[in-house]
């Protein structure tokens, strides 16, 4: 078994702040230098439209996803009582809706997408070619986040007695202490930094524009239905966790989409 004895919260002088915050700024500062990387390499895109996408993307994907947490919350609330005393009631406490923590992925990749959608429609650009060339970074950034959940113990896994099972000792982690369970969060690091590879295998490979985004939420869908039947959490509907109902609601929408309307095309410096 491994052992995860780190303090998850890093403190200097009178600030003090969770792992898990550091990785998420640092997995958006990824998004956007990754953005900006391929304006460089030739995107037909402008420095100004990247650094105005992420001040529309960045706010527009934490509201969304921390308002599909508050939903999450709320409905597990008013159908499964009995875990009452686990979760937040966002209905008797509203004004715990603006701390700390409490972001999804899902909400926070769809919410950015709208953002940058919308912003589309007024400047003129392809919302369907930039998120092709966004997606990559957006599975990179993840796979950073999931560092900041390991050492935060959050989105752990369930009890476990395989020899890569850990054990969380700090108090001030979210898992719970002295208990193996199965390093979930690594499982997805591992997970995103394939998909990562496969996303830029893509690259110039298919057609019309949009669709390896469409490939990188249907591979993390599959994903993510797959691993929380691993992690420890709370039902949301049907006994399947928020994430699993969302990753269905995703399939449904991207996977025919893929087959009816994706063709693969011959990318440059390809030969017969």
């Amino acid at each position: 078994m491994i052992t995860i004895s780190i303090n998850p919260i890093v403190t200097v002088g009178p600030v003090s702040v969770r792992w898990y915050g550091i990785m998420v700024a640092l997995a958006i500062v990824v998004i956007v230098m990754w953005m900006l990387w391929q304006v460089r390499r030739g995107a037909n895109l402008s420095y100004d439209t990247v650094l105005t996408g992420a001040l529309v993307g960045i706010p527009s994907g934490i509201v969304i996803s921390k308002l599909l947490h508050v939903v999450d919350y709320i409905i597990i609330s008013k159908l499964h009582p009995e875990f009452a005393d686990h979760i937040v009631d966002y209905t008797q406490h509203p004004e715990q809706i603006f701390s700390g923590g409490g972001l999804t992925i899902y909400g926070a990749v769809l919410g950015a997408a709208l953002g940058i959608w919308v912003f589309s429609k007024f400047s003129h650009f392809q919302f369907g070619y930039i998120a092709d060339l966004v997606a990559p970074g957006v599975i990179l950034a993840q796979a950073i986040g999931r560092v900041g959940c390991t050492i935060n113990g959050c989105c752990y896994g369930k009890p476990t007695s395989l020899p890569w099972g850990v054990i969380y000792t700090h108090p001030d982690s979210f898992a719970p202490l002295g208990i193996a369970i199965h390093p979930t969060q690594v499982y997805e690091i591992i997970f995103c930094l394939i998909v990562f590879t496969v996303l830029l295998t893509l690259k110039g490979r298919l057609k019309p524009s949009g669709s390896i985004f469409l490939v990188y939420l249907s591979l993390y869908s599959l994903w993510r239905f797959g691993i929380d039947f691993l992690r420890d959490g709370t039902p949301f509907l049907f006994g399947l966790h928020q994430a699993q109902v969302t990753a269905i609601i995703v399939l449904a929408i991207t996977v025919p989409i893929l087959i009816f309307k994706t063709r693969w095309v011959r990318a440059e410096g390809d030969t017969e």
